[in-house]
Parts: structure tokens; sequence; C-alpha cells
């Protein structure tokens, strides 16, 4: 029981930072030990156990796909997910600021956690850091696709996302910004389905779903594959994206908006239309109503805290707490794994 709990705590902690753009859930999977045991209970849904399943041989294909371990990560995911998406929004909305720093925080404190599982360093895997770096620091730079609600562009969503999602440093939450579809899924649809709106979630939730299911049978194989015969260069490129996601969540830099062919700012409206609004990003902000959005296209202008702004070292004071969290998960992550080790004995 004991293991199960503290198997759901990090499901919840999982969850927690797929809601966040930005933040990966792998990379919370990855410092509380339990990434390789998760692509393995991933990996083996396959033939065999569905043929098991066919047999009545119930517990051996329970026991085969580890799903003990898997139904309390999810129900501590998706219980955080329900719980978050709608206080984060809030959140994102009031105090973006102090929500940046905070996951910058705790983005940055688990680099080390992630690094320090390289057993050996060669130039091969320094290499591949330095690429994996890049590469996330590049998705700063692509531009936000526009809000779509095709059947079948959702089920791409869910197959990029949820790869993105169990890729330790790649949020899919960001990936979703990307392609547009972030407060549709993550915020609006998540929240409805909270609020028991079944006819506004289902239609958007239930092909996201479909596409996440598919991208991770495949996505699991590759990867149990690859940590299997490429352990040290896997995490490199790993650690890589982990510091490259930085850039990303810095919480000192602005939102650029995009503009329609007139020079206007573009604001989805409540009822998902795209209208022009005239004026200066913070005078369009002032005036939105509620349920309405600036599209972003993109951010700029990084910079770094004021000392003589009280808010600045609000934010200051977030990334700490955060670095602290990260710190208290690995040690409850560590703890746990001692209080295993000792019932099995």
């Amino acid at each position: 029981m004991r293991e199960f709990v503290l198997t759901a705590l990090k499901g919840f902690a999982m969850g927690a930072a797929n809601v966040i753009p930005g933040v990966s859930g792998g990379t919370i999977a990855f410092i509380t030990g339990i990434y390789e045991r998760l692509i393995l209970a991933l990996k083996n849904f396959d033939v065999a156990t569905v043929k098991l399943l066919f047999k009545g041989r119930f517990k051996e294909a329970a026991e085969k796909v580890d799903l003990l371990f898997l139904i309390a990560l999810g129900v501590g995911s998706v219980v955080s997910i329900v719980v978050l998406a709608g206080a984060l929004g809030s959140g994102f909305e009031r105090y973006p600021l102090l929500v940046w720093a905070f996951f910058f925080g705790l983005i940055a404190a688990s680099i080390p956690l992630v690094g320090k599982m390289i057993t050996r360093w060669s130039p091969l895997v320094i290499g591949l850091g330095v690429l994996g770096c890049a590469l996330a620091v590049s998705l700063v730079f692509l531009p936000p696709a526009q809000e779509n609600t095709n059947p079948i562009y959702l089920g791409l969503c869910g197959v990029v996302a949820i790869c993105s999602m169990i890729i330790p440093g790649l949020s899919g939450s960001f990936v979703l910004v990307l392609m547009g579809n972030y407060k549709l899924i993550m915020l609006d649809s998540v929240s409805a389905l909270s609020s028991l709106e079944l006819g506004e979630a289902l239609p958007i939730l239930i092909p996201v779903g479909v596409g996440a299911v598919v991208g991770l049978i495949v996505l699991s194989r590759f990867l149990n594959w690859l940590f299997k015969n490429y352990h040290n260069e896997a995490v490199g490129l790993i650690t890589g994206f982990v510091l490259g996601s930085l850039a990303v969540i810095w919480p000192w830099k602005e939102e650029i908006p995009k503009r329609d062919e007139n020079g206007l700012i573009v604001v989805k409206t409540e009822e998902r239309n795209l209208e022009g609004r005239l004026g200066t990003l913070a005078q369009v902000k002032a005036d939105k109503k509620k349920g309405e959005e600036i599209i972003v296209a993109g951010y700029g202008n990084w910079s770094g805290p004021k000392l003589n702004k009280g808010m600045d070292w609000a934010a200051f004071g977030c990334m700490v707490a955060g670095a602290l969290l990260i710190g208290f998960v690995e040690w409850v992550a560590h703890r746990g794994q001692i209080v295993v080790k000792d019932d099995e004995q």
C-alpha cells in the first residue's frame, strides 16, 4: 500500500508537470526513479498480453504489464490534471511571472539529477547533450499554429503530445502550444470534463486519447530498446533537452502577439472566433473579456529580474520554492526505494 501511495504521488507530480507548457512529465518520472520501469511496463502491452487476456489469464497479464504500478501512476496523473487545469489557467492569467518562475526553478534543479544518471561520459554523450540543448532552444522560435478541432488533427495532437510527455525535457504541453491546441485540450476540455460537461469535452478528448494510446505503444517500444542499448547516449541527449527547455520557461520574457494583415493584435473570443484588436499588447490585455485569449506568435526580449521590483523578488522566491520541491521529491523517491527494498528483505 505504501508503494502504491508513493507511486500515485509521483503520478500526481507528472500530471502537474504535463499541464504546464515548457515542463516535462518525463523529467519528473526520470528524477523520481520510475522512468525506465514506466517505459518497460508500456512496452509490454503487446500481442502476447492480448492473448493472455483472451485466455482468461488475467493475473499473468497484469503482472506482465506491471498493472498495479500503472494504475497508481495513472490515478495520480489524472487527479492532478483535473484538479490543476483550472487553477493553472487562472494562475497564468493573473500571475504568469510567478508561475513561470516556479517551474523554472523546478526544471533547473532537475538537471543535475538527470545528468548524474550517466555512468560514463564520452565525446559522443557530450555532443548529443549539446544537440539536445540546441533542439530544445530552437522550439522557442517556432510560431504557434492556429486552433484546429478536426478529429484527425486532434488525434495527431495526441500522438505528438504523448510522445513528448514521456520524453524527459520535451514538454507535451509546449508542443500543444506550437500546434495551437493547448488551451482547447489542456484547459478548456479538461475543465469541462471536471465539470461533467461531456458534450463539450468528449468530442475533443476522445480523438486526442486515441492518438495518445497509439503514440504511447509505438514510442515505448523504441525507448525501451534505446535505453537497453544506448543508455548513456540517451540520457546525454535528454539532459541537453532539459537544459535547453529552460529558455522556453525563462520568466522574464515578452509575449509576441500574433497580428493580422492589418497589424491588429489577434484575439480568440469566447465563441472561438478570431478578431483583430487595435492598441498595444498591454491595452488589449486590459480590455479583453473573460474567456478571451490573445494569440501568441512567440517570445522575445529576454531580460533579467529588476532588484527594485517586489514582484521580481517574489518570482525569485518562487524559483527557490520550485528547486526545493524537486529536492523534496528526490528525497521522497530515495526514501521510497529504501523502504521498498527493506520490505522485500
